[in-house]
Protein backbone atom coordinates (compact mmCIF):
# COMPACT_ATOMS: atom_id res chain seq x y z
CA UNK A 1 0.00 0.00 0.00
CA UNK A 2 1.45 3.35 -1.05
CA UNK A 3 1.55 6.08 1.54
CA UNK A 4 0.26 9.61 0.98
CA UNK A 5 0.16 12.69 3.15
CA UNK A 6 -2.26 15.57 2.77
CA UNK A 7 -1.60 18.96 4.36
CA UNK A 8 -4.55 21.35 4.52
CA UNK A 9 -8.11 20.12 5.02
CA UNK A 10 -10.31 22.98 3.90
CA UNK A 11 -13.29 22.68 1.56
CA UNK A 12 -10.94 21.50 -1.20
CA UNK A 13 -8.30 19.52 0.66
CA UNK A 14 -10.60 17.41 2.82
CA UNK A 15 -12.51 15.76 -0.06
CA UNK A 16 -9.33 15.38 -2.13
CA UNK A 17 -7.64 13.56 0.74
CA UNK A 18 -10.80 11.50 1.11
CA UNK A 19 -10.57 10.31 -2.48
CA UNK A 20 -6.98 9.19 -1.89
CA UNK A 21 -8.14 7.15 1.08
CA UNK A 22 -11.00 5.63 -0.90
CA UNK A 23 -8.54 4.70 -3.66
CA UNK A 24 -6.45 2.56 -1.35
CA UNK A 25 -3.73 4.90 -0.12
CA UNK A 26 -2.60 4.92 3.49
CA UNK A 27 -3.24 8.60 4.19
CA UNK A 28 -1.81 10.77 6.93
CA UNK A 29 -3.36 14.24 7.27
CA UNK A 30 -2.37 17.51 8.90
CA UNK A 31 -4.37 20.66 9.49
CA UNK A 32 -3.53 23.73 11.57
CA UNK A 33 -7.04 23.23 12.96
CA UNK A 34 -6.67 19.80 14.52
CA UNK A 35 -10.44 19.48 14.92
CA UNK A 36 -10.67 19.39 11.11
CA UNK A 37 -8.08 16.62 10.98
CA UNK A 38 -9.89 14.58 13.60
CA UNK A 39 -13.23 15.06 11.82
CA UNK A 40 -11.62 13.92 8.57
CA UNK A 41 -10.16 10.81 10.22
CA UNK A 42 -13.58 9.92 11.65
CA UNK A 43 -15.10 10.07 8.18
CA UNK A 44 -12.31 8.45 6.17
CA UNK A 45 -9.59 5.88 6.79
CA UNK A 46 -6.34 7.58 7.80
CA UNK A 47 -4.21 8.95 10.59
CA UNK A 48 -3.82 12.44 12.07
CA UNK A 49 -0.33 13.95 12.20
CA UNK A 50 0.91 16.59 14.64
CA UNK A 51 2.92 18.55 12.05
CA UNK A 52 3.61 18.68 8.29
CA UNK A 53 6.86 16.82 8.92
CA UNK A 54 5.07 14.04 10.82
CA UNK A 55 2.51 13.71 8.04
CA UNK A 56 5.15 13.57 5.31
CA UNK A 57 7.51 11.10 6.98
CA UNK A 58 7.59 7.86 4.97
CA UNK A 59 5.06 9.07 2.36
CA UNK A 60 5.55 8.39 -1.34
CA UNK A 61 3.44 11.43 -2.23
CA UNK A 62 2.83 14.54 -0.15
CA UNK A 63 -0.05 16.82 -1.17
CA UNK A 64 -0.90 20.30 0.02
CA UNK A 65 -3.81 22.68 -0.43
CA UNK A 66 -3.42 25.66 1.88
CA UNK A 67 -3.86 29.44 1.66
CA UNK A 68 -1.03 31.43 0.09
CA UNK A 69 2.70 31.61 -0.63
CA UNK A 70 3.67 32.09 3.01
CA UNK A 71 1.52 29.15 4.10
CA UNK A 72 3.18 26.88 1.54
CA UNK A 73 6.66 27.99 2.63
CA UNK A 74 5.75 27.26 6.24
CA UNK A 75 4.62 23.69 5.56
CA UNK A 76 7.54 22.85 3.24
CA UNK A 77 10.75 24.57 4.34
CA UNK A 78 9.65 26.10 7.66
CA UNK A 79 10.11 24.62 11.13
CA UNK A 80 8.58 21.12 11.19
CA UNK A 81 8.07 21.48 7.42
CA UNK A 82 7.59 18.49 5.15
CA UNK A 83 10.78 18.76 3.09
CA UNK A 84 13.10 17.88 5.98
CA UNK A 85 11.13 14.71 6.73
CA UNK A 86 10.38 13.43 3.23
CA UNK A 87 12.23 10.37 1.95
CA UNK A 88 14.55 10.70 -1.05
CA UNK A 89 12.76 10.45 -4.38
CA UNK A 90 9.30 11.24 -3.00
CA UNK A 91 7.09 13.87 -4.61
CA UNK A 92 5.52 16.99 -3.12
CA UNK A 93 2.41 18.08 -5.05
CA UNK A 94 1.13 21.56 -4.24
CA UNK A 95 -2.49 22.25 -5.14
CA UNK A 96 -2.44 25.73 -3.59
CA UNK A 97 -2.81 28.65 -5.99
CA UNK A 98 0.44 30.58 -5.52
CA UNK A 99 2.92 32.69 -7.44
CA UNK A 100 5.01 31.02 -10.12
CA UNK A 101 8.08 32.40 -8.33
CA UNK A 102 7.27 30.33 -5.26
CA UNK A 103 6.89 27.19 -7.37
CA UNK A 104 10.36 27.72 -8.86
CA UNK A 105 11.81 28.45 -5.42
CA UNK A 106 10.40 25.25 -3.92
CA UNK A 107 11.36 23.18 -6.95
CA UNK A 108 14.96 24.25 -6.37
CA UNK A 109 14.73 23.56 -2.64
CA UNK A 110 13.24 20.12 -3.30
CA UNK A 111 16.03 19.19 -5.71
CA UNK A 112 18.63 20.04 -3.06
CA UNK A 113 16.90 17.51 -0.80
CA UNK A 114 16.70 14.82 -3.52
CA UNK A 115 12.93 15.39 -3.75
CA UNK A 116 10.53 16.28 -6.55
CA UNK A 117 8.15 19.25 -6.53
CA UNK A 118 5.10 19.71 -8.75
CA UNK A 119 3.01 22.88 -8.72
CA UNK A 120 -0.50 21.66 -9.43
CA UNK A 121 -3.22 24.29 -8.92
CA UNK A 122 -6.77 23.14 -9.59
CA UNK A 123 -9.98 24.41 -11.12
CA UNK A 124 -13.46 23.10 -10.42
CA UNK A 125 -14.21 24.39 -6.95
CA UNK A 126 -15.60 22.54 -3.97
CA UNK A 127 -18.02 20.54 -6.12
CA UNK A 128 -15.15 19.41 -8.34
CA UNK A 129 -13.16 18.27 -5.31
CA UNK A 130 -16.10 16.40 -3.82
CA UNK A 131 -17.04 14.73 -7.11
CA UNK A 132 -13.49 13.86 -8.23
CA UNK A 133 -13.94 16.20 -11.21
CA UNK A 134 -11.12 18.73 -10.82
CA UNK A 135 -8.93 20.04 -13.62
CA UNK A 136 -5.28 20.08 -12.56
CA UNK A 137 -2.59 22.21 -14.24
CA UNK A 138 0.93 21.06 -13.45
CA UNK A 139 4.49 22.29 -13.67
CA UNK A 140 7.57 20.21 -12.97
CA UNK A 141 9.77 17.31 -14.02
CA UNK A 142 8.29 14.97 -16.64
CA UNK A 143 9.28 11.74 -14.88
CA UNK A 144 7.94 12.94 -11.54
CA UNK A 145 4.69 14.00 -13.21
CA UNK A 146 4.34 10.57 -14.84
CA UNK A 147 4.45 9.01 -11.37
CA UNK A 148 2.11 11.57 -9.83
CA UNK A 149 -0.54 11.79 -12.55
CA UNK A 150 -2.33 8.47 -11.80
CA UNK A 151 -2.52 9.45 -8.14
CA UNK A 152 -3.86 12.93 -8.90
CA UNK A 153 -6.52 11.33 -11.07
CA UNK A 154 -8.05 9.93 -7.86
CA UNK A 155 -9.87 13.27 -7.63
CA UNK A 156 -9.49 14.81 -11.09
CA UNK A 157 -11.16 14.51 -14.45
CA UNK A 158 -8.23 16.12 -16.28
CA UNK A 159 -4.56 16.54 -15.42
CA UNK A 160 -1.86 17.92 -17.71
CA UNK A 161 1.80 18.88 -17.47
CA UNK A 162 2.12 22.43 -18.79
CA UNK A 163 5.90 22.80 -18.58
CA UNK A 164 8.65 23.29 -16.03
CA UNK A 165 8.15 24.42 -12.44
CA UNK A 166 5.79 27.40 -12.31
CA UNK A 167 3.95 26.54 -15.53
CA UNK A 168 1.02 25.11 -13.61
CA UNK A 169 0.63 28.33 -11.64
CA UNK A 170 0.91 30.46 -14.78
CA UNK A 171 -1.82 28.36 -16.41
CA UNK A 172 -4.04 28.83 -13.34
CA UNK A 173 -3.52 32.58 -13.70
CA UNK A 174 -4.89 32.37 -17.24
CA UNK A 175 -7.82 30.39 -15.87
CA UNK A 176 -8.62 33.08 -13.28
CA UNK A 177 -8.31 35.88 -15.84
CA UNK A 178 -10.88 34.16 -18.03
CA UNK A 179 -13.25 33.40 -15.15
CA UNK A 180 -13.20 36.92 -13.69
CA UNK A 181 -13.81 38.53 -17.06
CA UNK A 182 -16.68 36.16 -17.83
CA UNK A 183 -18.34 36.71 -14.46
CA UNK A 184 -18.24 40.49 -14.85
CA UNK A 185 -19.68 40.24 -18.38
CA UNK A 186 -22.40 37.89 -17.14
CA UNK A 187 -23.24 40.26 -14.28
CA UNK A 188 -23.60 43.16 -16.70
CA UNK A 189 -25.69 41.12 -19.12
CA UNK A 190 -28.09 39.94 -16.42
CA UNK A 191 -28.37 43.45 -14.95
CA UNK A 192 -29.11 44.83 -18.43
CA UNK A 193 -31.80 42.18 -19.01
CA UNK A 194 -33.39 42.97 -15.65
CA UNK A 195 -33.53 46.70 -16.33
CA UNK A 196 -34.91 46.03 -19.80
CA UNK A 197 -37.82 44.13 -18.27
CA UNK A 198 -36.98 40.82 -19.89
CA UNK A 199 -37.67 37.35 -18.52
CA UNK A 200 -34.09 36.78 -17.39
CA UNK A 201 -34.33 33.01 -17.03
CA UNK A 202 -35.75 32.77 -20.55
CA UNK A 203 -32.95 35.00 -21.83
CA UNK A 204 -30.31 32.80 -20.19
CA UNK A 205 -31.96 29.65 -21.54
CA UNK A 206 -31.90 30.86 -25.12
CA UNK A 207 -28.48 32.55 -25.22
CA UNK A 208 -26.86 29.61 -23.45
CA UNK A 209 -27.57 27.61 -26.61
CA UNK A 210 -25.45 29.97 -28.69
CA UNK A 211 -22.04 31.61 -28.77
CA UNK A 212 -22.51 33.33 -25.39
CA UNK A 213 -22.60 30.01 -23.56
CA UNK A 214 -20.09 29.36 -20.79
CA UNK A 215 -19.73 27.29 -17.64
CA UNK A 216 -20.38 30.43 -15.62
CA UNK A 217 -23.62 31.10 -17.48
CA UNK A 218 -24.83 27.53 -17.12
CA UNK A 219 -23.95 27.27 -13.42
CA UNK A 220 -24.20 30.80 -12.05
CA UNK A 221 -26.51 32.77 -14.34
CA UNK A 222 -29.84 31.94 -12.71
CA UNK A 223 -28.43 32.06 -9.19
CA UNK A 224 -26.95 35.49 -9.89
CA UNK A 225 -30.39 36.67 -11.01
CA UNK A 226 -31.84 35.20 -7.78
CA UNK A 227 -29.05 36.94 -5.80
CA UNK A 228 -27.83 33.68 -4.27
CA UNK A 229 -24.10 33.72 -3.61
CA UNK A 230 -23.23 30.67 -1.54
CA UNK A 231 -21.81 28.43 -4.25
CA UNK A 232 -18.17 27.91 -3.35
CA UNK A 233 -15.20 29.98 -4.50
CA UNK A 234 -15.17 33.10 -2.35
CA UNK A 235 -14.53 36.73 -3.28
CA UNK A 236 -11.50 36.99 -0.99
CA UNK A 237 -9.91 33.94 -2.62
CA UNK A 238 -10.38 35.51 -6.05
CA UNK A 239 -8.90 38.76 -4.74
CA UNK A 240 -5.81 36.80 -3.69
CA UNK A 241 -5.58 35.09 -7.06
CA UNK A 242 -6.02 38.29 -9.07
CA UNK A 243 -3.34 39.91 -6.93
CA UNK A 244 -0.96 37.15 -8.02
CA UNK A 245 -2.05 37.63 -11.63
CA UNK A 246 -1.46 41.37 -11.61
CA UNK A 247 1.98 40.99 -9.97
CA UNK A 248 2.98 38.47 -12.63
CA UNK A 249 1.70 40.82 -15.34
CA UNK A 250 4.02 43.52 -14.02
CA UNK A 251 6.92 41.12 -14.49
CA UNK A 252 6.04 39.83 -17.95
CA UNK A 253 4.56 43.01 -19.40
CA UNK A 254 1.05 41.64 -20.07
CA UNK A 255 -1.67 44.29 -20.35
CA UNK A 256 -4.69 43.37 -18.22
CA UNK A 257 -7.03 46.38 -18.09
CA UNK A 258 -10.15 44.31 -17.46
CA UNK A 259 -8.50 42.40 -14.61
CA UNK A 260 -7.33 45.62 -12.99
CA UNK A 261 -10.91 46.85 -13.04
CA UNK A 262 -12.53 43.62 -11.86
CA UNK A 263 -9.98 43.29 -9.04
CA UNK A 264 -11.10 46.70 -7.77
CA UNK A 265 -14.74 45.58 -8.00
CA UNK A 266 -13.98 42.54 -5.84
CA UNK A 267 -12.18 44.81 -3.38
CA UNK A 268 -15.37 46.88 -3.12
CA UNK A 269 -17.51 43.82 -2.42
CA UNK A 270 -15.09 42.57 0.23
CA UNK A 271 -14.98 46.03 1.79
CA UNK A 272 -18.75 45.89 2.19
CA UNK A 273 -18.45 42.61 4.10
CA UNK A 274 -18.93 40.30 1.11
CA UNK A 275 -15.57 38.57 1.21
CA UNK A 276 -17.09 35.13 1.84
CA UNK A 277 -19.74 35.43 -0.89
CA UNK A 278 -18.96 33.52 -4.06
CA UNK A 279 -17.44 35.31 -7.03
CA UNK A 280 -20.75 35.69 -8.87
CA UNK A 281 -21.64 38.38 -6.32
CA UNK A 282 -20.07 40.89 -8.73
CA UNK A 283 -23.65 41.63 -9.80
CA UNK A 284 -24.36 43.24 -6.42
CA UNK A 285 -22.37 46.31 -7.51
CA UNK A 286 -24.86 46.92 -10.32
Amino acid sequence: MQKAAFIGLGVMGAPMAGHLSKNGFAVSVYSRTQAKARAWAERFSGTVAASPADAARGADFVFACVGNDDDVRAITTGPKGAFAAMQAGSIFIDHTTTSAELARELDEAARKNDLHFIDAPVSGGQAGAENAALTVMCGGDKKAFARAEPVIMSYAKACRLMGDAGAGQLTKMVNQICIAGLVQALAEGISFAEKAGLDVEAVLDVISKGAASSWQMENRGKTMHARKFDFGFAVDLMRKDLGIVLEEAKRNGAQLPVMETVAKFYDEISGRGGGRLDTSSLITRL
